[in-house]
């Protein structure tokens, strides 16, 4: 009978475990909250204490040029996200990403996000693969290989350098 009860407890439980693939912890440094695995942008806006994400969404407006490329290409792409839940440039830059993704017509589902904690680790280690040093960073894959990243700032807004990594892989394409 014992055992039917921790079983029965079991199959109960894992589904409400499985429903979150990250971990929140305490910031040590500001007492914020840490997001530490992999999340998504819902994760990001549903945190109340995370204003940043939904202010900085709501105030930003894409450039258009940047956002007519990336509805035609953006689609061939995948995106993993590594992002500080505790960090001004994640702070900056991932409402504007999430943004720029809604405004591309960019299936949000499709992007791979992970929270890291001030050491720049994820639940699993999977910033070791991706070789991340600074966070936020956004690579573009296609066809499984990296086509480019954006790392800590952009160079122009988020949607030009994502439209300028495109741009750039088109050309080296062509044939010279």
């Amino acid at each position: 009978m014992k055992t039917i009860v921790a079983a029965l407890f079991l199959m109960i439980s894992l589904p409400a475990l499985a429903q979150r693939a990250y971990i929140v912890t305490k910031d040590s440094v500001d007492g914020g909250k840490i997001f530490k695995g992999k999340v998504t942008f819902e994760n990001l806006e549903k945190e109340p204490s995370f204003t940043w994400f939904t202010k900085g969404k709501e105030e930003y407006t894409p450039a258009d040029k940047s956002i007519s490329l990336l509805k035609f290409y953006l689609r061939q792409y995948s995106i993993i996200v590594f992002m500080g839940t505790w960090c001004d440039d994640s702070h900056n830059i991932l409402p504007k990403l999430a943004k720029v993704l809604d405004y591309a017509g960019y299936p949000i589902a499709q992007v791979t996000m992970y929270g890291v904690d001030r050491a720049k680790t994820t639940t699993g280690n999977e910033q070791r693969n991706y070789q991340i040093t600074n966070v936020p960073t956004i690579i573009l894959f296609k066809d499984n290989q990296e086509s480019g990243r954006i790392t800590e700032t952009v160079k122009t807004s988020v949607e030009a350098d994502l439209a300028a990594i495109i741009e750039q892989e088109m050309a080296s394409q062509q044939p010279h």
